[in-house]
C-alpha cells in the first residue's frame, strides 16, 4: 500500500466538478482550502458552466498553488470527474460536488484512519443539510471492516453504519480504483464505482462521525418526474449490475443478499409511486419486479429472508393492490404496537 506514515508525505486528489453553481462554489471552495490536511491536488473541472463559475476557479489558482483548473465541454458529472481523474497524481483520490461543503478535518481524520488501519477505503458519516435543517449522528467511533463486513453494511443498510453509495463520503486509495471510470452521461453514477471498489478492498475504515455536508437535492422528492426516468434508466440497471459485480467478485452468498435488498428496494419504491398515485410508475415497478421473480423465487426460498418478507413478498404478486394495503395496515398498527 501507500506511504504508511502520519506525516503528510501522501498526497490526496480531490476531484471537484463544477457547472453553473456561483451561489455555491465559494463555500465550497473556503472550505477544501482550509483543510488541516495541506497536501492536496484539488481538480477543479469546469464542465462548460455558463455563469461565472469558469472565472471563478481561474481565480482559486491564482490564489492557490494546489488548485489546478480544467474547462471542458458540458458533458454530465460522470464526464468530468473522469476528466479530473485523468489528470490526478495523488496517493489518495477524494470527491466532493461543488454545492456542497466538508469539515476541515475531513481528510486529515479519514488519512489518518487509512494509515492506522492499513486501509484502501476510509468512509464517513455525512451531514443532511436541508432548507430548513440539518440531519446529522454518529459516535465519533473509528471501526475497522473486512470486505465482508463492508460489503453486508453497505448492501443491507446496517443501523449503525451509514455506508451510501455516494463517492464522496469516501477517501479511496488510488491503486485500488486505478483503472475504474464513470459511466458517461448516466445519473446514479456512484453505485457500480463505489460497488467495485468494496468488492475489490481487502481492508476499509469506518468513521462514525459526520464530515461531509451534503446539500439535499433541491427539486424534492424522488418520485418527480425526472427522477422517475432516472430511476428506470439508470439506477435499476446499476443494482442489477451491482448484484452480477458481487457475484463476479465475491460470492454467490453476498450476490443473493444483495438481490434480496434490490428487491426490497424496488418494493419500497412501488409503495411510494402508489402512495404518490403515480400509475405510470408504479406500472414500471411491477414490471421491474416481474423480471426478476424467478431468480427472486429461488433467493427468497435460500433462508435468507424472513417469512413476513416472503408473504409480503408473495402477496404482491397475488395482488400489488392488497399488498399496499396489508404494508398500509402493517406500519400504522403492528409497528407502534411493538414500541
Amino acid at each position: 500500500m501507500g506511504i504508511q506514515n502520519e506525516d503528510e508525505q501522501d498526497l490526496i486528489s480531490l476531484i471537484v466538478p463544477v457547472y453553473n453553481v456561483e451561489k455555491y462554489l465559494d463555500r465550497c471552495m473556503e472550505s477544501v482550502l482550509r483543510q488541516t490536511y495541506h497536501n492536496l491536488e484539488i481538480i477543479l473541472v469546469d464542465d462548460g458552466s455558463t455563469d461565472s463559475s469558469p472565472a471563478k476557479c481561474e481565480e482559486y489558482a491564482k490564489r492557490d498553488s494546489r488548485v489546478k483548473v480544467i474547462h471542458k465541454q458540458n458533458g454530465g458529472l460522470s464526464d468530468a470527474r473522469n476528466a479530473g481523474l485523468k489528470i490526478a497524481t495523488g496517493d489518495y483520490i477524494g470527491y466532493v460536488d461543488s454545492d456542497d461543503w466538508i469539515e476541515r478535518d475531513m481528510y486529515a481524520r479519514m488519512h489518518q484512519a487509512c494509515t492506522e488501519h492499513h486501509a484502501q477505503i476510509a468512509v464517513c458519516r455525512y451531514f443532511r443539510e436541508y432548507q430548513d435543517r440539518t440531519v446529522s449522528g454518529g459516535d465519533g467511533s473509528v471501526v475497522p471492516l473486512s470486505r465482508e463486513e463492508l460489503l453486508e453494511a453497505y448492501i443491507s443498510g446496517h443501523d449503525r453504519y451509514v455506508i451510501y453509495n455516494s463517492v464522496w463520503s469516501k477517501l479511496f486509495w488510488r491503486d485500488l480504483v486505478k483503472g475504474m471510470t464513470f459511466p458517461k452521461g448516466r445519473n446514479s453514477e456512484d453505485i457500480m464505482y463505489t460497488t467495485r471498489a468494496f468488492c475489490a478492498v481487502e481492508q476499509a475504515v469506518y468513521l462514525d462521525q459526520c464530515f461531509y455536508h451534503y446539500v439535499i437535492d433541491r427539486e424534492g422528492s424522488i418520485m418527480n418526474a425526472a427522477q422517475g426516468e432516472r430511476m428506470f434508466r439508470d439506477e435499476i440497471p446499476f443494482w442489477r449490475e451491482h448484484i452480477s459485480c458481487i457475484r463476479a467478485m465475491v460470492s454467490p452468498q453476498m450476490a443473493d443478499l444483495a438481490g434480496y435488498h434490490f428487491q426490497r428496494r424496488l418494493l419500497f419504491y412501488y409503495i411510494d409511486a402508489r402512495n404518490r398515485k403515480n400509475k405510470e410508475m408504479a406500472s414500471g415497478l411491477v414490471t421491474e419486479l416481474r423480471k426478476d421473480k424467478a431468480e427472486m423465487d429461488r433467493i427468497y426460498g435460500s433462508g435468507i429472508v424472513s417469512r413476513g418478507d416472503r408473504m409480503r413478498r408473495k402477496l404482491f404478486f397475488l395482488s400489488p393492490t392488497a399488498y399496499v394495503m396489508v404494508v398500509w395496515l402493517y406500519d400504522r398498527i403492528v409497528v407502534p404496537l411493538r414500541h
